[in-house]
């Protein structure tokens, strides 16, 4: 089963997209993600998918539009992740077949989100809800909803926000930087694999 980390690669260029995806997957990451306001993201995620697409899942983030999920739906990837609860973009995603993880904070959005067909939720920014505002929301939502928390999270403190109800969490700057060099990315990915399997179990 695939770890619940997904790779935030915003700002990823897309000469650098499937060595970039090379490495992580190596270290037992498999959800990966290229926001939209990255450069030229259509390119970077059709050649991730063409690539590993059959052993990796491909999306697209800060997804605002239906018209942008068109647009990444015809690059052959899979999901879609925004940064806020927009049903429109929900239920658009879902009827293409596509998995379908919008960005929540407050009780109500998370419920609208549900209801509008989205398969995991995405607490951002988390680190302003903090682990105490989760496990408050989380007491309240269906048992078996995915929550990934996004923003302020990392290795580091993945077990206080797994105690607090998240399933996984989203890796922006703790895993990617665009200046950074492939090995220091691999190194990062490497990182965040060890705490998944330290909290979560291997």
């Amino acid at each position: 089963m695939s770890r619940k980390l997904i790779a935030i690669l915003r700002g990823l260029e897309p000469a650098k997209a499937v060595d970039t995806v090379q490495v992580i997957l190596d270290a037992g990451i498999d959800w990966i993600e290229v926001p939209l306001n990255s450069p030229d993201p259509y390119r970077s995620i059709g050649d991730m998918q063409q690539a590993f697409g059959d052993r990796a899942n491909i999306g697209a983030g800060t997804v605002l539009t239906t018209e942008q999920v068109d647009k990444v739906r015809a690059t052959g990837a899979t999901f879609i992740v925004s940064p806020n609860c927009n049903t429109e973009v929900i239920r658009h995603t879902k009827s293409l077949g596509m998995g379908s993880y919008p960005g929540v904070f407050s009780p109500t959005e998370c419920f609208a989100a549900l209801e509008a067909g989205a398969d995991a939720l995405k607490i951002f920014p988390a680190g302003m809800m903090g682990v105490g505002g989760l496990k408050a929301v989380r007491a309240v939502l269906p048992p078996e909803t995915d929550i990934y928390a996004v923003g302020g999270v990392g290795p580091a403190n993945f077990e206080e926000w797994h105690a607090a109800g998240a399933s996984g969490y989203g890796l922006g700057s703790s895993l990617f930087s665009p200046s950074w060099s492939i090995e220091e990315v691999g190194k990062q990915a490497r990182a965040s694999v060890e705490a998944w399997d330290r909290v979560h179990g291997g």
